[in-house]
């Protein structure tokens, strides 16, 4: 596998009420993303627990998304 190749696993963290909507809306228009990038819906981004984030990077995520 070359350095061209890498495609980083993202883990996404959304807000039920905000950036989750657009990501539906986005599958409801037929839009695209990388199947690389993991959606995980939460009823309230602040609410996020510092302990999910760091164990999706125990799990191998390259990176981590919050979107409120």
């Amino acid at each position: 596998m070359s350095d061209n190749d890498f495609e980083p696993q993202i883990v996404a963290f959304c807000c039920h009420y905000c950036a989750y909507a657009a990501a539906d809306l986005a599958g409801s228009m037929r839009l695209e993303y990388p199947t690389s990038i993991k959606v995980i819906e939460l009823p309230c981004s602040g609410k996020l627990d510092a302990l999910y984030v760091l164990r999706a990077f125990e799990e191998g995520a390259d990176g981590v998304l919050v979107a409120g």
